[in-house]
């Protein structure tokens, strides 16, 4: 608290004879550093720290059993993408074709005419759906709960497609994470990530040493 002292003695004499009074001001602080403690312990108690951000991925087992299912995918619906670092993103649809390499496909992270583009042109379908439900939702037409149930119910549908995940030693961290944001935002439901096979190194290999790739999605 802020106090006042006042002290008469030792002062020079003013022309009219009466002495000059000098005042003392000592502020006492601790009061504040009290309320401050006691703020900071408050916020502490009261804010929720932020929580690291996590993301839900599928890695495949040596399970008999999640061999027969990942083989009983429709070849026609699978997608394999081979990540080869930097800004180079190789795909395939369906088996491997180790006698023409043309049909493995060569893209970028563009969103008008990449990877992006492909993989919502082949998740149209899904993406359609889950936009009607989002916009219900919006309307309060549909409970959150539902919402999401339904919304997965379509990605893990039969009509929606599966995609594998293979990084090469050239991919980055930042790559893989970059293609995951691409699943979120395509609305894939099915994906995993898999082992670069050698078989999938010739392809590559061959098609940049011929040259012969496309450099936008096609279907």
């Amino acid at each position: 608290m802020a106090e006042l002292q006042t002290n008469e003695g030792g002062g020079k004499k003013k022309k009219g004879g009466s002495k000059q009074k000098k005042i003392h001001v000592h502020v006492d602080f601790t009061p504040m550093v009290d309320m401050n403690m006691l703020l900071i312990t408050f916020f502490m108690l009261c804010t929720s720290l932020s929580k690291p951000q996590t993301m839900e991925i599928v890695m495949p087992t040596n399970k008999e059993s999640d061999l027969t299912k990942k083989n009983e995918v429709k070849a026609s619906d699978a997608i394999t993408i081979l990540l080869n670092g930097g800004d180079s993103i190789y795909y395939y649809q369906g088996k491997p074709d180790f006698k023409d390499y043309t049909k493995l496909k060569r893209t970028s992270y563009n969103a008008t005419t990449g990877l992006r583009a492909f993989l919502l042109d082949r998740n149209r379908l899904a993406v359609a759906k889950i936009n009607d439900l989002k916009k219900k939702k919006q309307d309060l037409l549909i409970a959150d709960s539902t919402y999401l149930r339904q919304v997965s119910e379509i990605k893990g549908g039969k009509l929606t497609p599966t995609v594998i995940i293979k990084a090469t030693d050239q991919a980055t961290y930042k790559n893989l994470v970059d293609v995951l944001d691409e699943m979120a935002i395509c609305r894939i439901g099915k994906y995993v990530i898999d082992k670069y096979t050698p078989g999938d190194k010739y392809l590559v290999k061959n098609l940049e040493t011929k040259g012969n790739y496309q450099s936008n999605f096609a279907n």
